[in-house]
Order: C-alpha cells, then sequence, then structure tokens
C-alpha cells in the first residue's frame, strides 16, 4: 500500500502544534512569578507538574491499553482539545498558586494523548525508515516545546496571556489537522481489549529492555536541562557581567536546535543503526554534563552559547532514535501500550532530576549545577550497552 505523502507532513506539523503546550508556562514564568505571587521554586515546581500529569496519564493510558483499543487519531484530537483547554484556563486572574499547579498537572494528562499516541500514528504507516519518520515527529515536539520562548521574546508589549491563548489555539489546529486528515495507518493492529498485564509482559524481551534503559538514562538528563536553560543563561550573565544574551531567543535556539538534530539523527541511523547513533549521542551530552563547570567559569560568551547549542543537539538527537528500538522490539499489538509505558516511566525520572535540580541551585555554586545530570548518560549507556540489540 502506497502511503500518501502528506501523511508525515500533517503528523509532524500537528505534533508541534500540540506539543507546543508544554513548556507554556516555562516561557512565561517571571510573569507568573509577579502575577501570582509565585516562590523561587516556582519554575520547578509548576514544570514537575506537567510531568507527573504527564506520567499519571501515560500510566492510566498503558494500563488500559487505550492506545491500541481506540482510534489513535480520535485519542489525539481530544487530548489535544483537553491540553487546550486547561492551558487557557491558566490566564485567569481568579488563579492560585495550587490551581495553577493543578492545571499545569492536567495539561501533563493531556499530553499522554499526543506525543506518545503521535509515535504510535507514525509507527503505523512507517515500519520502513521508521528512525527517520520518529526523527521529524520527535524534531517537531522540539520545536513545539521551544516555541513558547519565542513567542515571549517576540511579544513585544503584549500581555503574556497571549503567549498560553496562541499556544491552546495551535494545539486546536493540531488536533483537527490529525483527526480530519490522518486515518488509521496500515500497520495498525487493533488491541483485543484490556491488558493491565501489558505493563509488564512487554519488559520480558531482553532487547526492549535494553532500549527502555537507554531512554531512561537519556530522560534524566533531557528535560531538566530543557527546563533550567534559562537558569544557566542567566547564571551566566551574573558571573559575567559585561554580556548582554537575549534569554527568551537563545533558550529558543538552544531547544529548539534540537528538533534539526533529531532529523538528521533519523538519517543517519538509516546508514549506521539506530542503537549506535543514539549511544553516540548519548556518550557527547554526558560530555557536555562534565564539562559544563569549565565553560561558565572561562568561556567566553560566544564560545558558551555555542557550547548550549551542541548541548542542545546531542541532548535530544537519540530520542526518537530509543523510541525507534522501543517500537522495533514491542510486539506489534502491544505497540502503542508499551511506547506509552516506556514514556510514563522516564517521564518519572525527569522528575527526580528536576526537582534534584530545584534544590542544588540553592545549594551549589551555578557552574556546578549540570554535573548531576552526567548520571544519566553513564546510566543509560551501560543499560543500552550491555545488552545486544
Amino acid at each position: 500500500m502506497e502511503i500518501p505523502r502528506r501523511i508525515l507532513p500533517i503528523i509532524v506539523i500537528a505534533q508541534f502544534c500540540c506539543t507546543s503546550l508544554w513548556f507554556a508556562g516555562n516561557a512565561v514564568m517571571a510573569d507568573l512569578v509577579v502575577d501570582f505571587s509565585l516562590p523561587v521554586s516556582a519554575l520547578g515546581n509548576l514544570t514537575s507538574a506537567v510531568q507527573f500529569g504527564f506520567i499519571a496519564g501515560t500510566l492510566l493510558f498503558a494500563l488500559l491499553t487505550i492506545a491500541d483499543r481506540f482510534s489513535p487519531a480520535k485519542v489525539f484530537f481530544w487530548c489535544a482539545v483537553l491540553g487546550a483547554l486547561f492551558n487557557a484556563v491558566s490566564i485567569g486572574g481568579y488563579n492560585t498558586p495550587f490551581t495553577l499547579l493543578l492545571l499545569r498537572f492536567l495539561m501533563g494528562c493531556s499530553l499522554a494523548g499526543i506525543y506518545p499516541v503521535g509515535m504510535k500514528i507514525a509507527a503505523d504507516y512507517y515500519a520502513q525508515g521508521l528512525g527517520k519518520s520518529l526523527g521529524y515527529l520527535v524534531g517537531a515536539l522540539v520545536l513545539g516545546t521551544a516555541f513558547p520562548h519565542l513567542l515571549q521574546a517576540f511579544s513585544g508589549d503584549w500581555p503574556w496571556r497571549y503567549v498560553l491563548l496562541i499556544t491552546s489555539g495551535l494545539a486546536l489546529l493540531g488536533g483537527t489537522l490529525m483527526l480530519v486528515l490522518v486515518p488509521d495507518g496500515p500497520h495498525r493492529r487493533a488491541g483485543q481489549g484490556l491488558d493491565v498485564g501489558a505493563f509488564f509482559s512487554v519488559f520480558k524481551d531482553r532487547s526492549f529492555r535494553a532500549a527502555a534503559f537507554g531512554y531512561f538514562g537519556h530522560m534524566w538528563e533531557l528535560y531538566a536541562f530543557w527546563a533550567f536553560v534559562p537558569v544557566a543563561l542567566l547564571a551566566y550573565t551574573q558571573l559575567h557581567p559585561a554580556v548582554g544574551f537575549s534569554i527568551p531567543v537563545l533558550s529558543f535556539v538552544v531547544i529548539g536546535i534540537g528538533g534539526l538534530a533529531c532529523v538528521l539523527g533519523g538519517y543517519l541511523s538509516l546508514r549506521f543503526g539506530a542503537r549506535k547513533i543514539a549511544a553516540m549521542a548519548l556518550a557527547l551530552s554526558g560530555v557536555c554534563c562534565l564539562l559544563s563547570p569549565l565553560f561558565f567559569l572561562y568561556a567566553p560568551a560566544v564560545v558558551f552559547a555555542l557550547f548550549l547549542v551542541f548541548w542542545g543537539m546531542v541532548v535530544v538527537a537519540d530520542s526518537p532514535l530509543f523510541s525507534t528500538l522501543v517500537a522495533q522490539n514491542a510486539p506489534a499489538e502491544k505497540k502503542g501500550t508499551a511506547l506509552t509505558i516506556v514514556n510514563c516511566l522516564g517521564f518519572s525520572i525527569t522528575i527526580l532530576s528536576i526537582q534534584l535540580l530545584n534544590w542544588l541551585q540553592l545549594e551549589v555554586a551555578p557552574a556546578y549545577l549540570f554535573l548531576a545530570l552526567a548520571v544519566g548518560p553513564v546510566l543509560g549507556l551501560w543499560g543500552l550497552l550491555r545488552r545486544r540489540i
């Protein structure tokens, strides 16, 4: 069966639109802190609320095998609608610190039907060259994650609430595109009903475990790095007062460049294999963690910015490749559930690393903050390479 050319671009666009919800709160964090009298720990707490919501949502999706039992395009659409709603309601002046946390949590729950389900949809269409397809898809996620920072940078005199409204509008657009233009893929095999045991049975395969453990190490670093990119830039300017970074613009560049790296990694995987390229990217990002104090303390501004841009590429280049390895080593009838389970556990790990950095920023000098993230790449490589895929 020949796959229509529109399918992959539509999936990519829809993923970009909907995942712009993810860091929308981070992009306007300074305004949220002022308007709602939030503490310094708000960055870590609101980011963790989204991650925790995503975990809760993916856990529920995995236990109920929703992505395999129902049309994934419909699941994607309704989760996009709910995510847009929870994000938009956050602009209300009646909100309190508690309701903001709750809304970010609920928005994170809705993302459970967007990111892993989008990968499931792509896997249902592209059995061959899946690494390349997921490279584009995760690249869209990365750009969507970075996009609110760009909106904030160019919003000028707009109220900060416009950033949240625009991202909610994009999510509605993305969900509608997926529902209308992307029918169920030719490789989709519907699940046979509720299978609570699937949460555990998928880990019986050694190759699946190797891919999953590599992904878990990658996730320890990724979202904590993304969440604290503005913190890193601010800390550098405080150490070097003569430097004048545009923190929102450079945050967008550092995070967004990872989208290009995902696409490049997908193409490289066609020639060298997903496992080899994933291991290389994971190793390079681990080296960046270990070298970060030297760049904070001694690098000129241009060199420091280029270092962060390079780190922004290698920190996420392996993400679609790990998802490819997970999808390829999962049973076809449980593919959606397997991707959702791995996402659930991986994002659980991100809460630990984000909260660790949230605590460390009060205890250690900023130059040494990111050393703690090196644990993830080291353990991820150990898990990936000790088991042959």
